[in-house]
C-alpha cells in the first residue's frame, strides 16, 4: 500500500550500458513510486529493456539528456548522486529533501565530474564494494520511504508493531497573505499584524 507523502522523486542514470540494468532501474523505481524518470547519455532506449516487466514508461514519464549540462530538471528539485566515494555522505546519515531527482553511474564506472559538480549531494551506500544499479536504486528509495513514510514504531523485540498507527489528524488551517492584506478567515499574529 502506498503511503502519500509530500514532495516528488526522479531517478535516473548516466551513462548506462547494460539494458537489463536499465529496466530493473525503472521498474525499481515505478514499484517505489517515482514521479519522473532521466537518462543521460543513455547507450540503450526503454524499448530495449526487456527486464522493465512493469512497464513503466507507459506510466512513468521519462526524460533524456545527452549531457549533465542539458539535464533539465523541475524547479526547486534537487539532485542527490549515488557514487561509492570515501567524501560522500552515508546514506544512514542523509536526510533526503523533498523534492529530488537520485542519479546513478554506469556501471563499470563513476558519475561523471559534470554531472558531480551539478549535484547538491552526493551519497553512498555503506558497502565493501559496489551493487548492481537495480539493488542500488531499491536502497536508496526504501531508505527515503523510511524517512517520510508513516509506519508504527518499531518494536524493542524482535516482531512487527504491538499497536497500530494512529490515524492521521490535520491541524489547522494555514491561509497565506495576499499582496491586498490578510486572506479572509487569516489568525492575526500576537503583536497584532499580519
Amino acid at each position: 500500500m502506498s503511503v502519500p507523502v509530500r514532495g516528488y522523486f526522479g531517478v535516473g542514470a548516466e551513462g548506462i550500458s547494460k539494458p537489463g540494468n536499465l529496466g530493473a532501474l525503472v521498474r525499481t523505481a515505478h514499484a517505489f513510486g517515482a514521479s519522473f524518470l532521466f537518462f543521460v547519455n543513455a547507450y540503450w532506449r526503454m524499448r530495449e529493456a526487456i527486464s522493465d516487466t512493469s512497464k513503466a514508461e507507459r506510466s512513468v514519464p521519462l526524460f533524456e539528456a545527452p549531457s549533465a549540462r542539458e539535464l533539465v530538471l523541475p524547479r526547486r528539485c534537487k539532485l542527490v548522486g549515488v557514487e561509492l566515494t570515501e567524501d560522500a555522505i552515508p546514506l544512514p546519515s542523509f536526510r533526503h529533501p523533498p523534492n529530488a531527482a537520485y542519479v546513478f553511474g554506469p556501471e563499470r564506472g563513476s558519475l561523471s565530474p559534470e554531472m558531480t559538480a551539478r549535484c547538491d549531494w552526493v551519497v553512498r551506500i555503506p558497502t565493501q564494494f559496489c551493487l548492481n544499479l537495480g539493488v542500488a536504486v531499491a536502497i536508496v528509495l526504501y531508505d527515503r520511504l523510511l524517512c517520510y513514510g508513516r509506519y508504527a514504531e518499531r518494536p524493542v523485540q524482535s516482531g512487527g508493531p504491538s499497536e497500530q498507527l494512529p490515524p492521521h489528524v490535520h491541524g489547522r488551517p494555514v491561509f497565506r497573505r495576499n499582496f491586498d492584506g490578510p486572506e479572509r478567515g487569516a489568525i492575526p499574529a500576537a503583536d497584532g499584524g499580519w
